[in-house]
């Protein structure tokens, strides 16, 4: 059997990894170079971000994802010899008095019902467990267990993995059509003339999914939602887990530096970083982060997550065209689940049908816009 998979992302390349290993001939196209979009840009955070306002199928889906990290991350360095530097450093939500939404009663909640370890902070217990913190702080919950990676390192290991196991890698070339035969995909034609040839079609494109799918003839809404990063350079120890509240994100790296993350803008396939998103980021840090005021900006950058309306990804066959199937939309999840997404995406692919219920991801679900996890207010 012959798959083409579209995109070169974490999701993408993964899944012809796995596709590779059962036997499948694999062919990966990236527009641009591998692993250099939204994979590359996160913040490797392998945690779900406020679960508890998603379908508990997301949960599910999540916690299957997670629980293959430590093996894949032994296989992946094994094979590589690249260090993709997972580690446990946990991760906490600070609750000030300012705050607009309070998730702490759903959050124990969600803990408990899905038997995730999470501890409850006085604010002197806060402080104590994280000294950058404002001493604004009236109490927090920790997530001890939650691990991260370094996304560009993982994009890298996996980029290597590809090689070694001989898939096919056509970068710089952008899909220009779906080939068909008699209604079945047939292949894929890209904008330079090349043709590759294909059985099966995997759809994988991150934000650019949305306009791809349009162009092959069915609806898929996802769409680009840009985020801002800044790079602090901080000492090895100053933050020890990961920080997260509704304004920013703070991610510590054993090198001592400092992710903070991350802008949501529904401004379209708009590059570069914004002097004001900085300035905001940089504002929020000293709010909720003031010990981390002192440190450089080392360097921005800035990616396009492949957001749905729903905040859940597109996973399955699409419908209308046999030997057509889509792992798209991902979101703010992508790193996370990409290990689940490639097993059962690459199974599912080549006859064996998925081990849990993807109902609530299909490519031709309901749609339901959920301004809480789905799409930011647009930017006019």
């Amino acid at each position: 059997m012959r798959v083409a998979v579209i995109g070169g992302g974490i999701i993408g390349c993964l899944t012809a990894c796995h596709l590779k290993q059962l036997g499948v001939d694999v062919t990966v196209i990236e527009r641009g170079e591998t692993g250099k979009e939204a994979s590359w840009a996160g913040a490797g955070i392998l945690c779900p971000i406020h679960p508890w306002l998603y379908p508990d199928a997301f949960t599910h889906l999540m916690n299957e994802s997670l629980a293959m990290y430590p093996d894949f991350q032994i296989e992946i360095e094994a094979k590589t010899g690249i260090s993709i530097e997972w580690k446990k450093s946990g991760l906490l939500i600070p609750f000030f008095d300012d705050d607009k939404v309070d998730h702490w009663q759903s959050a124990m909640d969600w803990s408990e019902r899905f038997d995730w370890d999470v501890q409850q902070l006085n604010a002197i217990q806060t402080l104590k467990h994280e000294p950058t913190i404002a001493e604004g702080v009236r109490k927090s919950l920790l997530w001890p267990e939650v691990c991260q990676l370094r996304n560009p390192r993982l994009l890298k290991a996996v980029n290597v993995w590809m090689k070694q196991l001989g898939v096919s890698m056509l970068e710089h070339a952008e899909v220009s059509a779906l080939l068909t035969d008699q209604g079945r995909v047939s292949g894929l034609c890209c904008i330079d003339g090349r043709k590759v040839v294909a059985d099966q079609v995997l759809l994988a494109g991150g934000s650019w999914s949305g306009e791809l799918a349009q162009q092959m003839g069915f609806a898929l809404p996802v769409a680009p939602v840009k985020g801002q990063i800044v790079l602090l350079k901080g000492k090895p120890g100053l933050m020890r887990s990961i920080i997260k509240h509704d304004d920013a994100y703070f991610v510590p790296r054993a090198d001592g530096r400092v992710l903070v993350g991350a802008s949501m803008e529904f401004v379209g396939f708009e590059r570069g970083n914004t002097d004001n998103v900085i300035e905001n980021l940089m504002a929020s840090m000293v709010r909720i982060a003031p010990g981390l005021k002192n440190c450089e900006i080392e360097k921005q950058w800035m990616g396009f997550r492949p957001g749905s309306p729903d905040g859940m990804p597109y996973l399955g066959s699409v419908a209308s065209i046999p030997g057509l199937w889509v792992a798209s939309g991902h979101y703010r999840n992508g790193v996370a689940l990409a290990p689940i997404t490639a097993k059962i995406m690459s199974q599912w692919m080549t006859g064996e049908k998925p081990s849990i219920d993807l109902s609530t991801f299909a490519v031709d679900r309901p749609l339901l816009n959920s301004p809480k996890v789905g799409f930011p207010e647009k930017v006019v």
